[in-house]
């Protein structure tokens, strides 16, 4: 098993921890970035503002565990966001969103904590269409037995599928565990990695460093227990198939294509959103 510690940033004010991508781990299934949006107590007057920015050549996935974001894009979905709800976005060739405090929740102050991830997007598809859908959280399927509450936020596990429109085999679910309770974990995954968000967990017996991600053997199955009442997620799925590059906002198989979307956004050519000015600039690093 390896165990990648995150790198603690800041985006836009918002302070987050980001395990994915690392040195030690490009990819676990189609997951190709990782934040942990920390808790955070907005007061009033303050709030998340992501201004608008691109993406290319992956899916985003918000979910929340507290507070309420307003989700907007250039295919003009305007969307407020609740803890344990799916927002969902395919970027395909081109896309723009912006994220951000409500209105009311900034006028009043708020508290927001969560978890944003990027899905590579399989080559096919790098270039299709985009797309977004809301996935209330009536709508994802749960398990609750024995102490273990099980939510697929996307993809299929445990005997549970989600509703949300992967274009690959996902497995990305939300474990919450009582305390003296354990769980097998599968091998139905090629790939996997765990992130406890709190509590003390044992995995094959050796603790689990909380806020961590361990990134588990293909093949075996592990098994995970709460030494206190506890909250992790899993996630995985099939192998990429093939390399991607990372640049900015940009994911792809192919250098070129990053490389004109970063010409095309810097020289304003490109789709906006509805109703808003204010846009993140091309960084000029290309690292």
């Amino acid at each position: 098993m390896l165990t990648i510690k995150p790198r603690a940033e800041d985006v836009e004010g918002q302070p987050i921890l980001r395990p994915l991508p690392s040195a030690q781990c490009r990819s676990v299934g189609p997951f190709v970035f990782f934040d942990h949006m920390l808790e955070t107590t907005y007061s009033p007057g303050t709030g998340m503002d992501i201004r608008q920015h691109p993406h290319i050549g992956l899916s985003t996935l918000t979910y929340l565990f507290e507070g309420e974001i307003q989700h907007k894009d250039s295919l003009g979905s305007d969307q407020h966001v609740l803890p344990g709800e799916v927002s969902w976005m395919t970027a395909g060739r081109a896309i723009a969103h912006i994220e951000r405090t409500p209105q009311a929740q900034h006028d009043q102050g708020s508290r927001l904590h969560g978890l944003q991830v990027w899905l590579a997007s399989p080559k096919e598809h790098e270039q299709g269409d985009g797309h977004y859908s809301h996935h209330p959280a009536a709508a994802l399927p749960a398990s609750d037995y024995m102490g273990i509450g099980i939510r697929m936020i996307a993809g299929h596990g445990f005997c549970l599928k989600s509703p949300v429109p992967v274009l690959s085999s996902t497995l990305y679910a939300e474990v919450k565990m009582q305390n003296a309770t354990t769980l097998l974990i599968p091998a139905e995954h090629e790939q996997r990695a765990l992130y406890v968000i709190e509590g003390e967990m044992l995995l094959d017996g050796e603790p689990v460093e909380p806020r961590s991600l361990v990134v588990l053997e293909p093949g075996t199955e592990p098994t995970l227990c709460a030494e206190s009442e506890s909250h992790a997620v899993m996630i995985g799925g099939a192998p990429l198939d093939g390399p991607r590059r990372m640049n900015w906002n940009f994911v792809a198989s192919d250098p070129a294509l990053i490389d004109r979307a970063r010409a095309k956004w810097a020289a304003g050519d490109w789709p906006t959103v509805p109703g808003e000015v204010a846009r993140i600039e091309l960084p000029m690093s290309r690292k």
